[in-house]
């Protein structure tokens, strides 16, 4: 599965192989900076230059991950067989998932906070391909798939205009982003990228910040019918993340804390669909 991304993922450029908990390699990560366009020129010195009225657009290079799985799959009748009837969407979504986990990595290592996940909806190409072993290697193939560009779901009309109204109220001064609001964003990040002991973290500190923010509107009575589910939540949330800080959960305990991540996402959706003050 390939790629194509604009921008740098982070990573050098190489080959990487992902081993499993057995120690076992699973796939070999290629990532390749292709077609770069000049990079913004460095200054020198501390000084600023005179801008021309018109820029010139800045070029950005662009990545190519090809993720290729450490098993082969056979001769190559096996291999066109396999593509002719592969699921070539469930493909790169599979292989964003285990990109995403490098990427997490790179994140760490780095202590870099601006070192991002991906979505396969912002990737400017998608291929799924097959191919023998060296010549995978170098992120190309002998036969292969291209996908075209991943739609993002579209929400109904009468709801697609509220994210534009709300847009403009942050922006105007007349509404409020919640810190609720991007602790729960990141508490259903980690969720879903299985990172499960960091999601019930998160989402410990995103509930009672939610509770606390939404009691302004508790005069509402749906808003206090979902403040007072919430309330009732805090048990079980507690003992997710107590559970996290000494290990993994166990099942019930994730479904806990997914249940809880969409009780609290809904709640905050109501306060902004019903316009409430």
């Amino acid at each position: 599965m390939q790629l194509e991304l604009p921008w740098e993922l982070g990573p050098a450029d190489g080959r990487y192989v992902l081993r499993g908990h057995a120690g076992e390699p699973e796939h070999v990560l290629v990532l390749q900076t292709v077609a770069a366009h000049p990079r913004r020129p460095r200054l020198r010195g501390r000084r600023a230059r005179r801008a021309e009225p018109v820029p010139e657009t800045t070029t950005v290079p662009v990545t190519h991950a090809t993720l290729i799985g450490a098993v082969p799959v056979g001769d190559a009748d096996v291999a066109a067989a396999w593509l002719e009837r592969a699921d070539l969407t469930r493909e790169v979504r599979a292989a964003v998932e285990v990109l995403n986990t490098v990427l997490h990595a790179e994140r760490i290592v780095r202590a870099d906070p601006f070192v991002r996940e991906i979505a396969p909806e912002q990737a400017l190409a998608l291929r799924v391909g097959i191919g023998r072993g060296e010549q995978v290697a170098e992120g190309e193939w002998t036969e292969a798939r291209s996908l075209p560009p991943l739609a993002t779901a579209r929400p109904k009309r009468t709801r697609a205009l509220r994210p534009q109204e709300r847009f403009a109220a942050l922006l105007g001064g007349r509404d409020v982003a919640l810190a609720a609001e991007e602790l729960t964003l990141r508490a259903r990040l980690d969720l879903d990228r299985g990172r499960t002991r960091e999601a019930a973290l998160q989402l410990r500190v995103a509930l009672e910040a939610a509770l606390a923010e939404l009691q302004a509107w508790s005069h509402h009575e749906d808003l206090a019918a979902r403040l007072d589910e919430l309330r009732e939540e805090r048990g079980a949330v507690g003992a997710a993340a107590n559970r996290a800080l000494e290990g993994g959960l166990d099942d019930a305990q994730v479904a806990d804390v997914a249940r809880v991540v969409g009780r609290l996402e809904a709640a905050l959706a109501a306060r902004v669909a019903g316009g409430l003050e």
